[in-house]
Order: structure tokens, then C-alpha cells, then sequence
């Protein structure tokens, strides 16, 4: 089964929060999903605040995308911010660096 990092939309009406989770493809926006890895506020937290608030647990979302999870366009970005989607690919890098190293030995 697919499994993707995307949006589930929480929060009262027109004031919406997120919480990005890992979830199988095929299930309803907010279905059951497998496992919450962080939150999203695009509104922010107050009109004293008005930027928006991510959380993203960068070690929950690594251990995801090393299992095969796609993000979502909008899950991508802010993973991006995050510095999440960096530290796979600088990941992935070094696991082709070591098998190209070992099939030249």
C-alpha cells in the first residue's frame, strides 16, 4: 500500500490548523492515518502573530521517507522549510556514495 505525508485538515470553521501525517493513499483526507509527524498554522496563532506556525518532527518524517512515503506538493514545502527533505536527500547521497564505493573495491 502507498503511503503518503500529507495534510488533515483540524480547527474551527475558517480558522484552519493542519496536522501533517503519514497516511495510505487510498484513505479519505480525514481518515485513519498511520502516524502524526508535526502540525501546520497558516494563520498563525493571534492577530498579534499573524505568521504562520510549523512543527515538523524531522526524525519521525526521515524514518517515513526512508520507508517509501511521498510527500504531498504542499506537505513538500514545508518539509522543505523544515530542512527535512535536505537531510534525505544528503542521506540518500551518502547510501549511492557507499555502494558505489564498495562496488569499486
Amino acid at each position: 500500500m502507498a503511503v503518503k505525508l500529507r495534510l488533515v485538515r483540524m480547527g474551527k470553521k475558517k480558522q484552519p490548523t493542519y496536522r501533517v501525517v503519514a497516511a495510505e493513499s487510498r484513505r479519505a483526507r480525514s481518515g485513519a492515518f498511520l502516524e502524526i509527524v508535526g502540525t501546520y498554522q497558516p494563520r498563525g496563532l493571534s492577530a498579534a502573530e499573524p505568521e504562520t506556525v510549523t512543527k515538523i518532527d524531522n526524525e519521525k518524517v526521515l524514518r517515513w521517507l526512508h520507508q517509501g512515503a511521498q510527500p504531498t506538493e504542499r506537505v513538500a514545502k514545508l518539509l522543505k522549510t523544515s530542512g527535512a527533505l535536505d537531510q534525505f536527500a544528503a542521506a540518500k547521497a551518502q547510501i549511492k556514495a557507499e555502494k558505489a564505493e564498495k562496488a569499486a573495491k
